[in-house]
C-alpha cells in the first residue's frame, strides 16, 4: 500500500512539488592488513618500519551496492544521480544492482539477511525487519553529520521512517496517486477537468467518453490502476477507516468501503467503462496503463505522481483524485518511498550508504529528482533550487501532488506485518479482476484480516 495529512500544509509551502556481487567489500582500503593478538604488530610488521620518507598507501574507496526496483525513466534519472555521486567525490562508490520493482528488491533483500550476505543499501523499508533488527538505526549517523540539517527534510516524510522512536529509513521521495487525463479526448467530449471533483461526475464523464462496438468497449473512459491502493483512496475519501479508533476492530466491510469497492466493480464488469490492465513481469501492467492513454486508447488513467517523467504533457493532463458528492475534497493516502541500511553491512559500508542516501536527498539534488520524475522533493529547502523554481513555473502539473498532499491521508502502518494489506490486496483481485462483489471480498478480508490483528492480544 502508497504510504500524511498531517504537516502537508507544510510541505505545500516548502516545496512545490515538486553490479558487482551482494556484499561487495568495503574495507576502506584495509583489507589484508594484519595485527598478532592484543593488538600488537605483526612480526613482519615490526621488523620493517617505514622510513620517515614514505607516505601512505591512498585510502581505497569503499564500494557499495545499492538495490531498487525502478523501470523505465525512472531508472534512468536514478543511474544519472548514481553517477554524478561517483564522479563528485573519491571516497564511495555505489553500484547499482537494479530489480524489476519495489517487491522483488524486497524478496531478495530477505533471501540476502537470510544469508548475511547483504547490500549496504536499499530502496525499501520494513517495519517489523527494523525491530527484528535487520536493519541498522540511522539516528547516530544523523547526529555525526552536521550537513545532513533533519530538520529540513519534510517532517511528516520523514515520520514515517521512525520505528519505535528510532530512524531506521529516509525518504528519498514522495508520492501519491493523481489523476492523468488526454487534453485531446476531454475537449472533444466538451468535459471540463474542473468539473471532475467527484467520483460520480468521473464514472458520468467516463461513461460518456467510453465507446463500443459490437457489444465491446474499443475506447475505455478511465483507467484504475490494478491493486488496492487506488480504490482504498477512493474508500478513504468516502470517510472509511481501516482501523477502529481503538485499534482492536478492522472495519474494512463498512458500508464505506463496501459501497466504494463495488461501484469499482460495476464500473469495470457491468459499465465496461472502465479497465484493469493486471498481471505481468514487474511494471508491465503500469506502463501498459499509460500506453492506453498515450496512444489514444483510454481518455485517461489513475496512477503515481511519479508517472510525469513518463508521460508527453503536450497530449497529458494532471488532476487531484476527486471526492464523493457530500465528502468535500479527495483525501488520497500520500507517502514517502524510503531507503534502509541492512544491519548486516560493516561499519565503513553503512557510513558509505549514509553518504549517498544524503547526496540524493541534498536540496539540488531532491530537485531535479522531482523535476525529472513528479516525484515529491523531501526537502523544504527545494523551492529554493533556481532550476525548481523555474520548471515549477512552466509545467503546472509538477504542482498537483503536493496540492493533493496538502489534504492527504496517513499511510496506514500495518499493525500485523502486512496482513492486514496482503488481505486488501486479494479482495481488490477479487473485485477487479474477477467480477466478485464487494460484499463478499470484504467480508471474507475483514475476517482474515481481523484473525491477525486478534493474534497480538
Amino acid at each position: 500500500m502508497l504510504n500524511t495529512k498531517k504537516g502537508f500544509a507544510g510541505l505545500l509551502l516548502g516545496s512545490l512539488l515538486l553490479t558487482s556481487a551482494c556484499g561487495s567489500t568495503g574495507n576502506g582500503g584495509n583489507e589484508g592488513a594484519s595485527s598478532s593478538p592484543e593488538g600488537q604488530p605483526s612480526a613482519a610488521g615490526a621488523s620493517s618500519p617505514a622510513a620517515p620518507s614514505e607516505t601512505p598507501a591512498a585510502q581505497a574507496p569503499v564500494t557499495i551496492e545499492f538495490w531498487y526496483g525502478l523501470g523505465g525513466k525512472l531508472g534512468e534519472n536514478m543511474q544519472t544521480l548514481i553517477d554524478k555521486f561517483n564522479a563528485s567525490q573519491q571516497e564511495v562508490i555505489v553500484k547499482p544492482v537494479v530489480q524489476a520493482d519495489y517487491s522483488e528488491t524486497g524478496k531478495k533483500l530477505q533471501a540476502a539477511i537470510a544469508s548475511g550476505d547483504v547490500p549496504a543499501a536499499v530502496l525499501s523499508s520494513n517495519i517489523e525487519w527494523a525491530r527484528k533488527g535487520y536493519y541498522a538505526p540511522l539516528d547516530d549517523l544523523i547526529a555525526s553529520s552536521p550537513d545532513f540539517n533533519a530538520s529540513d527534510v519534510i517532517p511528516t516524510f520523514l515520520e514515517q521512517g521512525k520505528v519505535d522512536g528510532k530512524q531506521y529509513f529516509l525518504p528519498m521521495y514522495g508520492t501519491t496517486q493523481v489523476m492523468y487525463y488526454s487534453k485531446e479526448v476531454l475537449e472533444k467530449n466538451g468535459i471540463k477537468a474542473e468539473d471532475l471533483t467527484t467520483w460520480e461526475a468521473l464514472g458520468e464523464a467516463a461513461a460518456k467518453m467510453t465507446v463500443k462496438s459490437g457489444g465491446k468497449t474499443t475506447f475505455y473512459g478511465w483507467e484504475p490502476m490494478w491493486g488496492a491502493d487506488n480504490m482504498i483512496d477512493a474508500t478513504l475519501s468516502r470517510g472509511g477507516s481501516i482501523l477502529s479508533d481503538d485499534g482492536k476492530t478492522v472495519t474494512i466491510d463498512s458500508p464505506e468501503w463496501i459501497d466504494t469497492w463495488e461501484q469499482f466493480r460495476k464500473w469495470i464488469h457491468e459499465d465496461q467503462i472502465m479497465r484493469i490492465h493486471y498481471g505481468g513481469q514487474g511494471w508491465e501492467y503500469w506502463y501498459k496503463t499509460i500506453d492506453d492513454v498515450m496512444k489514444g486508447n483510454a481518455a485517461g488513467y489513475t496512477g503515481s505522481s511519479g508517472d510525469q517523467g513518463d508521460l508527453d504533457f503536450t497530449k497529458i493532463a494532471a488532476m487531484e483524485q476527486p471526492g464523493w458528492e457530500g465528502m468535500g475534497p479527495g483525501k488520497p493516502v500520500a507517502s514517502a518511498i524510503q531507503a534502509g541500511i541492512p544491519a548486516k553491512a560493516s561499519p565503513e559500508q553503512q557510513q558509505a550508504a549514509f553518504k549517498w542516501f544524503s547526496f540524493f536527498m541534498s536540496p539540488e539534488n531532491t530537485a531535479f529528482w522531482s523535476m525529472n520524475t513528479g516525484y515529491i522533493a523531501v526537502r523544504q529547502s527545494a523551492l529554493e533550487d533556481p532550476a525548481f523554481v523555474e520548471f515549477s513555473s512552466r509545467n503546472p502539473q509538477s504542482t498537483i501532488p503536493l496540492k493533493q498532499a496538502a489534504h492527504a491521508s496517513e499511510p496506514f502502518q500495518d499493525p500485523t506485518g502486512g496482513k492486514i494489506n496482503d488481505a486488501l490486496k486479494i479482495a481488490a483481485d477479487k473485485v477487479q479482476i474477477s467480477n466478485i462483489p464487494a460484499a463478499e471480498a470484504l467480508k471474507e478480508a475483514q475476517e482474515t484480516a481481523q484473525r491477525e490483528l486478534d493474534k497480538l492480544k
